[in-house]
């Protein structure tokens, strides 16, 4: 089967967002390479995003202590690098199609714990809003460019 023939897997995406206006990041443990990303994770079936955001947020960072501030209007695609399809998500997906949420942080950095049942990460921060797309991996920073476009104006007046 073709790239092109897979389906985009239903995904959420967080961007947490402290009372710096900073932005949290974790680090992967599956990546060779020094990369960050933004909490995000699959749509279960009959599962709306919203829902999901706060399952996600829970599972990967120990903590739902958010309420939402902004919503993507359109869902953000991105394509898996040729060399992991097949490999990631059982080979049933070309990349993820992603709902994203700005969310505003109202628990301490405390209640952060990224030892999880599943851990998906092994060091997590805050960082600036501007430097979201040079953390992130390559083949994501197309779509994080489009997530800080449409969450832009809650960072610059």
């Amino acid at each position: 089967m073709k790239k092109s023939d897979l389906p985009y897997r239903p995904c959420v995406g967080i961007m947490l967002v402290n009372r710096d206006n900073q932005v949290f990041v974790a680090r992967r443990i599956d990546q060779q390479v020094e990369a960050w990303q933004m909490p995000q994770g699959g749509i279960d079936a009959g599962e709306d995003p919203e829902t999901a955001v706060f399952r996600e947020m829970k599972e990967e960072i120990g903590t739902d202590r958010a309420e939402i501030i902004a919503v993507t209007e359109d869902w953000i695609d991105y394509d898996l690098p040729d060399e992991l399809v097949g490999k990631v998500w059982k080979g049933r997906y070309r990349g993820q199609t992603q709902k994203w949420f700005a969310l505003r942080f109202i628990g301490d950095d405390s209640e952060i714990d990224i030892e999880t049942e599943h851990p998906e990460f092994d060091a997590w921060r805050w960082a600036p809003f501007e430097d979201l797309t040079e953390l992130v991996i390559p083949f994501k920073r197309e779509s994080y460019t489009q997530v800080m476009a449409a969450f832009a104006h809650l960072f610059h007046d």
